[in-house]
């Protein structure tokens, strides 16, 4: 995997982060932030284009990297890449790409808790600036618009509907994003073993049809996916159970 963070965003995003920490967003100068990277205003806003956006310039590079991680996992990477054409191994269509979301929402965890005194930081600024609230929910959404693209591209033609789509990539953001606050208010915490969990009780709800059972385990017939909506601060524990809930 290749470096998230280079220096020049590295330095803008920590120091746009430092500044409205110590001085706070509105008082803040587009200037100051560029002096402070090393850089010109003008390349400042080339790069960023506004305060709101600099703080989140990593995820713009790690939502770059989540797309192409994806993209390899689809079926004529994968044929590309193998002397015969051949994109067996261990690949299963109809339940692979609920795996690879995963596994690309857990790289975006590990950057957040990989980068602890500036995701601490940043979390404690959106408590903060409403602007930097709703500039975080269009990251987030994102994130989640390129793992529904994935799984409609990517899984077998019956299964790849919009809904069913959409319900599992909002579902994998929903339970990313609470059990990240839960480690951002507590640190100390190893949140990885929660989040694993989490992932597998929601790859169990979707049933992907192999002879009518579910990907690891017998999960009966085949179930309409539905979206929950919750609080932004639910329990993680809350979040999984309410979707589990609502598929059932």
């Amino acid at each position: 995997m290749t470096a998230v963070r280079p220096h020049t965003h590295a330095q803008a995003v920590d120091a746009a982060v430092d500044l409205f920490t110590r001085q706070g967003y509105e008082k803040t100068t587009v200037e100051e932030i560029a002096d402070a990277a090393q850089v010109s205003r003008a390349t400042f806003f080339r790069r960023y284009r506004s305060k709101e956006d600099v703080v989140f310039a990593d995820h713009e590079l790690l939502l770059e990297e989540v797309v192409v991680m994806l993209a390899a996992t689809r079926p004529e990477a994968r044929a590309s890449e193998e002397a015969g054409g051949d994109v067996g191994h261990g690949w299963d269509p109809e339940v692979g790409p609920y795996l690879e979301v995963c596994r690309a929402a857990r790289m975006v965890f590990d950057h957040h808790v990989g980068q602890r005194e500036t995701s601490l930081a940043r979390y404690a600024l959106l408590q903060q600036v409403p602007a930097l609230r709703d500039r975080e929910l269009v990251t987030t959404h994102r994130y989640e618009r390129a793992f529904t693209q994935y799984l409609r591209d990517t899984l077998p033609p019956d299964r790849s509907n919009t809904t069913a789509s959409i319900a599992f990539a909002a579902s994998v953001v929903a339970v990313h994003n609470a059990i990240l606050r839960r480690w951002l208010r507590n640190p100390s915490l190893d949140p990885r073993p929660d989040l694993e969990e989490a992932f597998a009780d929601l790859r169990r709800a979707v049933v992907v049809s192999k002879g009518g059972m579910a990907p690891e385990a017998d999960a009966g017939p085949r179930r309409r996916i539905v979206v929950t909506v919750l609080d932004g601060e639910t329990p993680p524990d809350d979040v999984a159970r309410a979707v589990r809930d609502a598929l059932a």
